[in-house]
């Protein structure tokens, strides 16, 4: 009987999907656009063997198009509950946060899965709601048009968020050219950075994209990535290479890539997107949005580009994956690595013939990278041996091997010296700015900039740094109140610490987390004999 009752189900399904398939190609047909979308939503929940969620709206046209209901030739006796298909009381549509953990537990269970249908879902207005959410919540400045949030909102963002539906469901969507905007490079002020800010309405519709397309590459994704991912953090990335110098990998290639975001190419990145995506809407929006941008890379600015960005080195990172898992000795790993979007660095233990690991490693990076057109900055690229005392940089940090009080060796890793130096030439323009101000508004300025720099170092041996930048800035504010007086010096006996601090509210927390443990390698942790040719695996 239970197997009867499974045919039928089946059966059920079969003749769903037939009508279903059948009603929308009448309504391509008729041009019935609206339709068409609750017809696909519809046919890819039938596909997955589940009852469409806007099965009711449907069932009329249905009627009238097909002369019949495919549901209500149920054969089972009367009286019999009805399942699968044809239950009486539809589910509750799934909120987008369902949706998105459905998709990435497909992903990851079906590697091989090419995912169709997701158009519906980054067209609903539930997702664009989301997406004009996390587009406000970063705020940002206006694209080419000029359009601000401001004047969104007071028009109407549902009137604003309807009008961006109806292009994506009737097809008409175009992209506007992003507004192209200088800034100057970190550490190098005669080069600059050129962002491609799009526009307000471009960002909600690439925020949609991302909603619905991140789970699935995200399943794809390597550990060793860390770039603008979810839930991870440039803090974890900073953890995992002083872990590799703690455990004994003082063998160091600094990678440097020649303008990477600049030279992606579209058409190896619309291939790799398409290896997962089968959905013909969605990759002719990609193909738009990158468009917009120029012939060739990933604009600087959009949302959906540190999502592209990952995909792209994506198979970099697994190259690497394989080479730490093909050269381990038990569970010492002999080779790690971490990237933080064009950001690389591959960590290597050192070996009796450590030469071989080190050249094999290198060749194979430089293939899979030519592979994918990008070219390596061989003048900024380092290798480095931490065991010489040499040191080498990674997100802002510099990384070096000292001797540790409880352990023969330890990793070092402080803020480098010139992004202290860009931080109190910043101050030093705003005290300059502010030197006829009031000195809590002055205060007010600063406390934000001291803020967020000290929270994005306060990790690692950045101790002695913070003193330098808070006795500096201590004496520039001592300095502004004697000023304003018209008194020389410092007013070190007038004005105690605790009334700077506590009085006028500036900024005093200057606390370091450690994130990696000094202890003792284990047996693990120590280096083995090596086997040579197992990189040629990789």
């Amino acid at each position: 009987m239970e197997e009867e009752t499974n045919r039928l189900e089946r059966n059920e399904q079969k003749k769903l999907v037939t009508g279903l398939r059948i009603l929308l190609a009448h309504c391509q047909e008729k041009n019935w656009t609206v339709y068409v979308e609750w017809i696909r939503e519809a046919l890819y929940q039938a596909n997955l063997g589940l009852e469409p969620d806007n099965l009711e709206k449907i069932r009329p046209l249905m009627k009238s198009t097909l002369g019949e209901d495919p549901i209500e030739g149920d054969t089972r006796p009367k009286g019999e509950k009805q399942q699968g298909l044809a239950r009486s009381e539809p589910p509750e549509s799934p909120s987008l946060q369902d949706l998105r953990r459905k998709i990435y537990i497909k992903a990851k269970t079906e590697k091989s899965k090419r995912f169709w249908g997701l158009y519906v879902h980054v067209s609903k207005m539930e997702t664009l709601r989301e997406a004009y959410r996390l587009a406000r919540k970063n705020n940002g400045a206006p694209g080419i048009d000029g359009v601000r949030f401001e004047a969104i909102e007071e028009s109407g963002v549902e009137a604003f968020l309807e009008e961006i539906r109806h292009e994506l469901v009737s097809r008409t969507y175009r992209p506007l050219r992003n507004r192209k905007h200088e800034i100057p490079k970190e550490g190098d002020g005669k080069r600059v950075r050129i962002l491609s800010i799009p526009s307000i309405r471009d960002r909600v519709v690439q925020g949609a994209l991302k909603l619905i397309l991140e789970p699935i590459f995200e399943a794809d994704f390597q550990p060793g990535s860390f770039g603008y991912r979810p839930k991870r953090t440039a803090h974890e990335a900073v953890e995992r290479v002083a872990d590799g110098v703690a455990r004994g990998k003082t063998l160091v290639i600094d990678l440097d890539l020649r303008s990477y975001f600049d030279n992606v190419r579209h058409h190896t990145l619309l291939e790799k997107v398409a290896k997962r995506v089968k959905d013909d809407d969605v990759l002719s929006i990609l193909r738009l949005i990158l468009k917009a941008s120029g012939k060739k890379g990933v604009p600087q600015g959009g949302v959906i580009s540190p999502m592209l960005s990952n995909l792209y080195l994506n198979e970099v990172d697994a190259m690497l994956e394989r080479a730490k898992e093909v050269t381990r000795s038990g569970d010492y790993m002999r080779l790690e690595y971490a990237r933080f979007a064009d950001d690389l660095v591959i960590l290597i233990a050192p070996q009796p013939r450590r030469d071989w690991l080190v050249r094999a490693v290198d060749k194979r990076l430089r293939e899979e990278l030519s592979k994918l057109e990008v070219e390596i900055n061989t003048e900024k690229t380092r290798f480095v041996d931490l065991a010489k005392g040499e040191s080498f940089g990674f997100l802002g940090f510099e990384f070096r091997r000292v001797h540790g009080t409880r352990t023969k060796w330890r990793p070092l890793y402080s803020p480098k010296p010139k992004r202290r130096t860009e931080l109190l030439r910043r101050l030093k323009d705003v005290f300059r700015r502010y030197r006829s101000q009031p000195v809590k508004r002055l205060i007010e300025t600063i406390n934000p900039i001291l803020r967020g720099w000290v929270n994005y170092f306060r990790i690692g041996n950045s101790s002695r740094c913070f003193s330098v930048v808070r006795y500096w800035v201590e004496k520039k504010i001592r300095r502004n109140l004697q000023r304003a007086r018209k008194h020389p010096g410092f007013g070190w006996r007038k004005w105690s610490s605790e009334w700077i601090y506590d009085g006028l509210g500036l900024f005093n927390d200057y606390r370091v987390r450690r994130l990696v443990p000094q202890r003792k390698r284990s047996h693990s942790d120590r280096p083995h004999k090596p086997r040579c040719e197992v990189i040629r695996n990789a």
